[in-house]
């Protein structure tokens, strides 16, 4: 993970001429074993557009269909 935001820093921030940190500190990987560890994984990012306020409902998301959540 730490080559990746490394070298997605120096990308973008030759794109748009600046300097300094991109990524937000404190990553903290977590391992998945089976489907019981990955549901609140999955549900808490496809409800991360509601969080973030782009929409009201998770439903109004155009891509929140996903098996994690119930429907």
């Amino acid at each position: 993970m730490q080559t990746v935001k490394s070298r997605s820093t120096l990308t973008i921030n030759r794109a748009l001429k600046q300097r300094g940190a991109f990524w937000q500190t404190g990553f903290h990987d977590r391992a998945i074993r089976d489907d019981v560890d990955l549901k609140p994984y999955a549900r808490y990012i496809v409800a991360n557009p509601l969080r973030a306020g782009l929409v009201e409902r998770i439903g109004d998301y155009a891509l929140w269909d996903a098996c994690w959540l119930p429907t």
